[in-house]
């Protein structure tokens, strides 16, 4: 008995942008109700499934990125504390799960006008059309802000870029660069640094600042310390508590510096390291 052949229709997943670009898409909403259910990050990473790492990165990613907190860490209590969503939190799923089903009614209709045999090329090029217009980005830290200063030399730029949280920062990029991204006062955009692009520095007595010549330089509080057979991760919690910053150090530097949870700590990093991205 011949065999019929399979159905070539559209199927695809959704994502929540900002003007800012991509930040929420299945698997991050599936570990915030995950984390509304359980009320701790552990547990929520099991149930999605994820590893505790990329767990925490993804709530990482989700508060630099949203324009309001979405999950929250909370101390002490009765359980020893816990993570939960936000108000906005919740209603951020709850936009996402009913855009979530209006999308599929739109990919049935779709199917339905590319649907047939004659047509499935059609069907197959505008899939091809979708991946190459997809992409992802290596960096491990981004961030979300509105440009406030623009400096322009004769070949680069200085950018000032403000989070919400009053942090400004500092990025050096080319002319042409500042010209093909429409960059402008006012604008929105996001800034991205590698995790290996940052220093960590400790201050040796209780006040002042490293006197480096990297533009950018953030306190913040360690939040998180990730060991690996060659490196560490070392989370920074910075400002306000919204946004955080990680960096990549060796298990030597993490000796040196003393560093542990709850340590204060400077996140150094220059600004030609810090790329700027638009959502146009």
């Amino acid at each position: 008995m011949r065999k019929s052949a399979k159905k070539n229709v559209l199927s695809g997943s959704i994502s929540v942008d900002s003007d800012l670009g991509s930040f929420l898409g299945d698997t991050r909403i599936r570990l915030l109700e995950a984390i509304e259910t359980h009320g701790s990050i552990s547990q929520a990473a099991k149930a999605v499934p994820l590893s505790y790492k990329a767990a925490w990165d993804a709530v990482d990613a989700i508060n630099n990125i949203a324009p309001r907190a979405v999950v929250e860490r909370s101390t002490g209590g009765k359980n020893g504390g816990g993570t939960a969503l936000t108000d906005y939190g919740r209603r951020l799923i709850a936009f996402y799960r009913a855009l979530e089903a209006e999308h599929q009614r739109a990919l049935e209709r779709l199917n339905a006008a590319l649907g047939g045999s004659e047509s499935a090329g059609s069907v197959q090029e505008f899939r091809q059309l979708v991946r190459s217009m997809s992409m992802k980005i290596s960096a491990r830290n981004q961030f979300a802000g509105t440009i406030v200063f623009i400096k322009a030399g004769m070949v680069d730029c200085e950018v000032i870029l403000r989070l919400e949280d009053g942090l400004d920062i500092a990025s050096v990029i080319t002319q042409e660069s500042v010209e093909n991204l429409g960059l402008t006062v006012g604008g929105s955009a996001l800034a991205y640094v590698k995790s290996s692009s940052i220093l960590l520095a400790v201050e040796e007595g209780d006040e002042g600042e490293p006197h480096i010549s990297a533009r950018n330089r953030f306190k913040g509080t360690v939040s998180r310390i990730n060991e690996g057979p060659v490196n560490v991760e070392v989370t920074l919690t910075l400002g306000q508590g919204k946004h955080v910053l990680t960096a990549v150090i060796t298990h030597d530097s993490l000796d040196r510096l003393g560093l542990k949870v709850g340590s204060s700590a400077w996140s150094v990093f220059k600004a030609p390291s810090v790329f700027l991205a638009t959502a146009n």
